[in-house]
C-alpha cells in the first residue's frame, strides 16, 4: 500500500571554508528619482533616505539627449574604474552605449587605445571583415554593448576586454547579470523593468550583485534610475523578501515531471508506481506538496504522468484505481527509449515520429533541405516572425526538387505567393510548421554561404539569434540522431544526420572541419591555416610552433604551441581508436568450430 509521504532526506551540512585574507566589499545601494539620490536604508519609513542633490552643468541639448543624467554618473567612476549599465532591452543597450560616446570627452579615447585597436581588428577578424558600426563608434571610448544579439566570439572578445579593463562601460541586458561574472564598481539600473516586466527582487540583488570586486575595491554601489511614477512600486522591491524557489515539477510548470518519470522507468531507477512515489517524495516537490491543490496528490499527479505516457505510447504496464495493485511493473517502449535516449521534448516526439516517417516515403536529397527542416528544433519555432517578401524570394531561388519539400511538410506555394502580396488566405496552414520551414531556410543559406553575418543581413536576424539558430540545430539534429538509432525503421537517417550534425557544428566548407577539430581553432584561424598549407591534422601535429607564429597574422607563441599539442593529441586519440579496431578484427574467435 502507499501510504503518506513521509521524507526520509537528511539534512546535509556542507562545510565552507571561507577566505578571511580577502576584504569584504562595502557594497551601498542608491535611487535616483529626477535629480535626488536616495541611499537604501532598510531601518528608514519609506525603505531608503536622502543622501545627495546632483549639480551636473548640461546644456539643454545634453539635457534632452540624457534626462537620467546617466553620462554624468559614468564619468564619476570611468576610466579609472568600470562601471555596467543594465539596460530593459537590447535595443535601448546599442541607443545608450552610442549616446554615452557622443557626448565623452574625447580624451577617453586615449586611454589604453593600442588594446582598444586590437579589439576591434579582433572583432573585424571573427565578423569575417565586418565590424557592427555601434562597437566600432564606442570601443575607442571604451565603451560597448553586451547582450544576445551579439554572436559567442564577440560576446567573449568584449568580456574579456572588459575584465582587462580595456573596455570600461558595457551597456548591457539583464542576462549578463544572471551569467558572465563580470564585476564592476557602479552599476546603473538604467530603468525598474526588464522589457516590459517590473523587476523582481532575484533580478534586482543579481543586478546589483555586479558592484564591488572583492579583493581588487574596497567599495562598490548600485544606482537604480526610476520616475516618479514608479516611486512606490520600487519602494516595494527594495523592502520585498526575496522570492521564494519552487519545483519545476509543480503541474503549472506543466513539462518536467512525465520527462522524470519516462526517465525514471527507462533508466530502471523506479518502475512500478510505489517506488516511482518514494522517489518522488524526495524531490523538492515531496517537499513542497502542500503547494499542490486539495484535489489531486501527489500520488494522483504520479499517476496521471504515468497515464498519459502509456496512452501516449512512451510506456507499457496497466494502472489500477486501488493502491494495492502498485507493484505492477512498467515498461518502456521503443519510442519511450528513443524519446528519452534523443532528449526529445515529449511534447514534440510524437510529431517529430510522424515527420521522420512520412520522410521515409519521399525524402528530398537533392540538398540538405528537407534533413535541414527534420533537424530545425521546435523551441526556436515561436521566436520566429517570417518576412514574407524574403520567404517567397528564397522560395523561388529553390530548384523544382527543393520547392517540393514545402509541399510535402505542408506548406503550398501558393500560401507563400498570397502572404507575400498581402492577399487574403482561406486555407488554414499550421503556422509551427510555416515558421519551421522559414527556420530551416535560413539555415541553408548559412551552410552555402558559412557566414552569419550575411545572413542575418539577408533575413534581417541579429547575429546572436542566427548562431543561436545554428547551436540549436546542431545540437536538435545530435537529439534526433540519437532517437533514430534507437528505431530500425529509420536506419536510413543514421548516415545522412551523422554527416549535418558535422556541417552544423562547425558550419565551415568541409575542408576546414579537420582543423577545426583541434582545440583553440576557429572558422577565421582555420582559414588562415589552411591558405598557409596546413590542411589537414597531420600538418598540424607535426608543424614548428616557431614557423606558425611566423606565417600566421595574429598568432602567439602560445597560442601555436596550444594548437600543435591539442593536434597531436587529437591525431593520437584518432590512432589509438583506429588500432583498437585492427586488434578486434585480428583476434581470433573463441568458438571456431573444432578448435581445443
Amino acid at each position: 500500500m502507499l501510504g503518506t509521504c513521509r521524507s526520509s532526506c537528511k539534512q546535509i551540512t556542507i562545510p565552507i571554508t571561507l577566505d578571511r585574507s580577502v576584504p569584504k566589499v562595502e557594497l551601498k545601494e542608491y535611487i535616483k528619482i529626477r535629480d535626488t539620490i536616495y541611499e537604501v536604508d532598510s531601518k528608514a519609513e519609506h525603505g531608503f533616505t536622502f543622501s545627495r542633490l546632483l549639480h551636473f552643468k548640461y546644456s539643454s541639448n545634453l539635457e534632452k539627449a540624457d534626462p537620467d543624467h546617466i553620462i554624468a554618473l559614468v564619468t564619476e567612476v570611468i576610466p579609472k574604474y568600470s562601471c555596467l549599465i543594465f539596460c530593459p532591452t537590447k535595443k535601448n543597450c546599442e541607443n545608450v552605449a552610442s549616446m554615452v560616446c557622443k557626448y565623452l570627452n574625447k580624451d577617453f579615447t586615449a586611454h589604453r587605445e593600442k588594446e582598444k585597436q586590437d579589439l576591434i581588428k579582433n572583432l573585424k577578424t571573427i565578423g569575417n571583415g565586418s565590424i557592427c558600426p555601434v562597437l566600432k563608434q564606442t570601443i575607442p571610448f571604451g565603451v560597448a554593448y553586451h547582450h544576445s544579439g551579439l554572436t559567442n566570439d564577440e560576446r567573449k572578445s568584449i568580456e574579456e576586454a572588459y575584465s582587462a579593463g580595456v573596455l570600461c562601460l558595457l551597456a548591457c541586458t539583464a542576462t549578463l547579470a544572471a551569467g558572465v561574472n563580470l564585476p564592476a564598481r557602479r552599476v546603473i539600473l538604467r530603468a525598474p523593468y526588464v522589457a516590459r516586466e517590473f523587476l523582481k527582487k532575484n533580478q534586482y540583488k543579481q543586478m546589483i550583485g555586479r558592484a564591488g570586486r572583492a579583493g581588487i575595491d574596497s567599495a562598490g554601489e548600485s544606482i537604480l534610475i526610476a520616475q516618479e511614477k514608479d516611486k512606490q512600486l520600487v519602494q516595494d522591491l527594495i523592502s520585498s523578501p526575496l522570492e521564494d524557489c519552487y519545483s519545476n515539477l509543480l503541474p503549472e510548470f506543466n513539462k518536467g515531471i512525465q520527462s522524470l518519470l519516462l526517465s525514471l522507468v527507462g533508466l530502471k531507477i523506479a518502475v512500478t508506481l510505489e517506488e516511482i512515489y518514494s522517489f518522488m517524495c524526495r524531490t523538492l516537490l515531496g517537499v513542497q506538496q502542500q503547494l499542490l491543490s486539495k484535489e489531486k496528490s501527489l500520488l494522483d499527479i504520479i499517476k496521471e504522468g504515468v497515464e498519459n505516457l502509456i496512452e501516449n505510447g512512451l510506456l507499457k504496464g496497466k494502472l489500477s484505481e486501488k493502491d494495492s495493485n502498485s507493484q505492477t511493473m512498467l515498461t518502456i517502449t521503443r519510442l519511450g527509449k528513443a524519446t528519452y535516449k534523443g532528449s526529445i521534448d515529449l511534447a514534440h516526439c510524437n510529431a517529430l515520429y510522424r515527420e521522420l516517417k512520412k520522410g521515409l516515403e519521399g525524402l528530398v536529397l537533392e540538398s540538405n533541405l528537407h534533413l535541414l527542416y527534420l533537424a530545425t528544433p521546435y523551441d526556436m519555432i515561436d521566436n520566429c516572425n517570417p518576412d514574407w517578401m524574403i520567404y517567397l524570394r528564397l522560395f523561388n531561388q529553390l530548384s523544382p526538387a527543393e520547392q517540393r519539400i514545402a509541399d510535402i511538410v505542408g506548406v503550398p506555394e501558393s500560401f507563400i505567393t498570397k502572404k507575400a502580396s498581402g492577399q487574403a488566405i482561406r486555407k488554414n496552414v499550421d503556422s509551427a510548421v510555416i515558421n519551421r520551414l522559414y527556420l530551416s531556410f535560413v539555415l541553408y543559406t548559412l551552410l552555402k554561404e558559412t557566414n552569419v553575418w550575411n545572413v542575418s543581413e539577408k533575413f534581417s536576424m541579429s547575429r546572436g539569434y542566427v548562431q543561436s539558430l545554428l547551436t540549436s540545430a546542431a545540437s536538435f539534429a545530435s537529439c534526433v540522431l540519437h532517437f533514430c538509432e534507437e528505431l530500425e525503421e529509420f536506419w536510413v537517417y543514421k548516415a545522412l544526420l551523422t554527416e549535418l550534425t558535422k556541417q552544423l557544428t562547425y558550419c565551415v566548407k568541409a575542408e576546414l572541419i579537420p582543423l577545426m577539430e583541434v582545440a583553440g581553432v576557429l572558422e577565421a584561424r582555420a582559414k588562415q591555416l589552411y591558405n598557409a598549407g596546413y590542411k589537414t591534422l597531420a600538418h598540424l601535429a607535426n608543424a614548428n610552433p616557431e614557423t606558425l607564429v611566423r606565417m600566421i597574422e595574429h598568432l602567439s607563441r602560445r597560442q601555436a604551441k596550444q594548437i600543435v599539442s591539442s593536434a597531436k593529441m587529437l591525431l593520437s586519440e584518432k590512432a589509438e581508436a583506429l588500432q583498437e579496431e585492427v586488434d578486434e578484427l585480428l583476434r581470433m574467435p573463441t568458438d571456431i568450430p573444432g578448435a581445443f
